[in-house]
């Protein structure tokens, strides 16, 4: 990546026991040239990493009368969703303070509204190491945060505009309609003021930067894949919401459907500078929609990179979009008005991150733009990403000094094959019913 002439200032909201690294540039000596971020769908840390060496995870919670419950195991593909709303945040946080949402008691997850077919305490669980194998694989092999944190408090359309924008202009939970300028003026969504109330909706179609709009104007290459938009996955393609990309030709020529497009891109030697990655209904690890291809899906997607030449000089984010409803015993630092939200898986892989390390380091949804952004040379955003710790100074995520380590083979991985079959089996199906909005 270029180096940076001047450092960037942040303004920052604080957050009690927060750990600030000092926010400089990368420098010429980053031998970063690609970044591929991963987006996965709505699931806790402890839910997936539970008793993961190292890391701060924990076999019970408790509930809003005091009861102590033990964690129960099920199944990564659940036909079952949980309610993830800020409402769902706020009773799970069962917060004390001023505004709302802090100081959380962190009991009130029995208090979330659960979908139909749901086990009885159904936000109290973890999902088997086996099921979720090669993510445990990656995090071994590479690194893991154990306090990494959604940027927002609610759901995945906020969730998917913070990995572009590191902002929503205020929004909150979920449009009324189609997920972005698609739906026109009448589709609107709810706002969170910075009291932490409701206020007014405005339309889910966004003019704010992006992380696409700075790269274009600084000759940075970028793609976003995802699925089409009456696609399975469609919801969370980012840039429908974004008015200057989805009403320019940029929609037609660097929003790529299908995702698995990715592997043979890669394969044919294309990986662009930015690169995000979205997954379709049977790839994304979403409860309720019988999600149990993530796993396969993410460890194709590294695999491919880790096959090609790119491998030497690309970093790879795996992230989790937001909890999902589901149990966390981690307490989210308040930050600002809509964040953070709870605590979330956040695998980082590159041949200089140390094999096997565990960061304690605080980060979040933008931690992810902000190590982009010191790389590339793009100004912060937004107050979140502007706050936001850079992982490239994290020596637990990366040794620039060190040797490129070769690349270890994930476990689970599939052809591009057997996505394109998924791709045409379920491509062209109705998008699954969502209980919760998302």
């Amino acid at each position: 990546m270029a180096a940076i002439a001047t450092a960037m200032a942040a303004a920052c909201s604080g957050g009690a026991g927060r750990t600030t690294l000092p926010q400089i540039p990368h420098g010429s000596a980053n031998p970063i040239r690609h970044v591929v971020f991963i987006v996965q769908e709505n699931r806790s840390f402890n839910n997936f990493f539970l008793g993961y060496p190292g890391a701060t995870t924990q076999s019970f919670g408790y509930d809003d009368t005091g009861r102590k419950r033990r964690l129960h195991s099920e199944p990564l593909a659940v036909v079952w969703d949980i309610d993830h709303s800020s409402k769902a945040f706020f009773l799970a946080c069962d917060g004390r303070g001023q505004p709302r949402g802090t100081r959380c008691k962190m009991d009130g997850w029995n208090a979330e509204q659960v979908g139909f077919n749901a086990p009885k305490y159904a936000a109290y669980t973890y999902v088997r190491r086996g099921d979720v194998a090669p993510y445990w694989q990656m995090a071994q092999e590479y690194a893991l945060a154990d306090r990494a944190f959604a940027s927002n408090l609610d759901g995945s359309f906020v969730a998917h505009q913070y990995i572009v924008a590191a902002y929503a202009s205020g929004a909150v939970d979920f449009p009324t309609a189609q997920w972005g300028c698609e739906g026109g003026e009448n589709d609107t969504v709810p706002t969170l003021l910075h009291d932490r109330k409701y206020g007014p909706t405005i339309p889910a179609c966004f003019d704010n930067a992006t992380i696409a709009s700075e790269a274009d104007a600084a000759g940075v290459s970028w793609r976003f894949y995802a699925d089409v938009l009456n696609g399975t996955g469609g919801f969370w393609s980012s840039y429908q919401a974004d008015r200057p990309i989805f009403r320019s030709g940029r929609w037609q020529t660097n929003v790529i459907s299908p995702p698995a497009q990715f592997l043979t891109d890669v394969a044919n030697g294309t990986l662009a500078d930015i690169t995000w990655i979205t997954p379709t209904w049977t790839t994304s690890d979403h409860p309720g929609f019988g999600a149990g291809q993530g796993p396969a899906w993410v460890a194709s997607v590294v695999d491919a990179i880790g096959a090609s030449p790119f491998w030497n000089s690309t970093a790879i984010f795996i992230m989790w979009d937001d909890w999902g409803g589901l149990f966390d015993p981690v307490k989210p630092v308040y930050e600002d008005f809509d964040g953070l939200g709870f605590r979330v898986p956040l695998i980082v892989l590159s041949p200089y991150t140390p094999r096997g390390a565990v960061t304690h380091r605080q980060y979040e949804t933008s931690s992810v733009l902000r190590f982009i952004e010191n790389g590339f040379g793009l100004a912060p955003l937004a107050q979140s990403d502007a706050r936001a710790n850079d992982p490239a100074l994290d020596p637990n995520l990366f040794d620039f000094n060190a040797s490129p380590r070769p690349f270890h083979k994930i476990r689970g991985a599939r052809p591009y094959t057997y996505w394109m079959s998924i791709q045409r089996r379920w491509g062209r199906q109705p998008a699954p019913l969502r209980d919760f909005g998302d």
